[in-house]
């Protein structure tokens, strides 16, 4: 078996597509009207409209309604990304700290308010 992607349903595609853009970088791909993919090394965030979800799998995901998963992120340099989406005006739920394990993490929240971890290791 290989782990294929997370998917997270939206009713702003547009919105959530340009948030993982800006925080990652990377040019989201769109395989299909309603679906975009942002295709990191080594895992894929996909991110599909509601309107997807209503037409194939009724009731199966409601958008923006997360309040278990978080969204982590490892990366070199965790203050210039505090930096890059604060001046974007991203909700930040904790600003750059130094975890007791040793990380440096950041937590924001996406438009949709899934909880995004954004931290660097030790």
């Amino acid at each position: 078996m290989k782990f294929a992607s997370v998917r997270v349903v939206t009713r702003n595609l547009e919105g959530l597509v340009e948030f993982y853009q800006r925080l990652s970088g990377i040019e989201a791909v769109r395989p299909a009207d309603g679906f975009a993919e942002v295709r990191f090394e080594g895992a894929v965030l996909a991110i599909s409209s509601e309107q997807l979800i209503q037409r194939f799998n009724v009731g199966a995901a409601i958008a923006a309604a997360n309040r278990s998963a978080i969204l982590e992120f490892e990366v070199a340099d965790v203050d210039a990304v505090f930096e890059r989406m604060n001046t974007l005006g991203t909700p930040v739920v904790m600003p750059t700290t130094l975890m007791p394990w040793g990380n440096r993490s950041l937590l924001l929240r996406d438009p949709d308010e899934n909880l995004v971890n954004v931290f660097s290791r030790a």
